[in-house]
């Protein structure tokens, strides 16, 4: 994952009347913390930051320039807006290099089963301690031409060299299922369809 460095400035003003203004400058909200260090109160740059999350994900590790003073910092959470899609709020955590760190990493399935195969995605993310630079952004889970009754539990999900999984290896992340034979009245739900049309 690349290092991304951005610019932040000190928030002084607190509140909804203030993190509203902060939003109309173009910046977002945020809290730095962790260290054991008190929380320090900045805005960052909305675009910028925008686009460090889309292109490295939601663990992206940011190197913040703070009027001079630089700290290393991992997304923690981010807020966003129900209706608007807007970032409302962020929260960073200090990291140092070499640290490990335990993080949520999505799970990405690819391929086909085997036929009539119903895949049946289990969890979206697998925790994982890893060193803080070193964030995998995804794990890729195949399940090319897998048959029916196949499950790939997380302890079976390659990861990268250093990152070890927190999450229980017995649970399971994906399977392979045989589709449910519905009763009559899923046609009611398909539609006003004519029979004749069903294959």
């Amino acid at each position: 994952m690349s290092e991304v460095r951005l610019s932040v400035e000190p928030r002084t003003e607190f509140g909804k009347g203030a993190a509203r203004r902060t939003r109309r400058a173009g910046k977002i909200p945020a809290v730095l913390y962790g260290h054991g260090s008190d929380p320090r109160h900045f805005a960052l740059p909305a675009i910028e930051f925008a686009r460090v999350v889309r292109e490295n994900g939601s663990n992206a590790v940011i190197t913040l320039d703070l009027e001079g003073s630089v700290e290393l910092a991992l997304t923690k959470t981010i807020v966003v807006h129900p209706l608007k899609n807007y970032i409302e709020h962020v929260d960073l955590l200090v990291v140092k290099r070499g640290e490990k760190i335990v993080v949520d990493v999505p799970v990405v399935v690819t391929g086909n089963p085997g036929p009539g195969g119903l895949v049946n995605q289990d969890v979206d993310t697998l925790q994982v301690e890893v060193e803080a630079l070193h964030i995998p952004e995804q794990f890729e889970v195949s399940i090319e031409g897998l048959e029916i009754g196949s499950q790939v539990l997380a302890g079976q999900v390659e990861l990268p060299q250093g990152a070890t999984l927190v999450t229980d290896p017995e649970s399971l992340v994906v399977a392979v299922n045989e589709p449910q034979r519905e009763e009559a009245g899923d046609e009611d739900e398909a539609g006003e369809e004519p029979t004749e049309a069903a294959e």
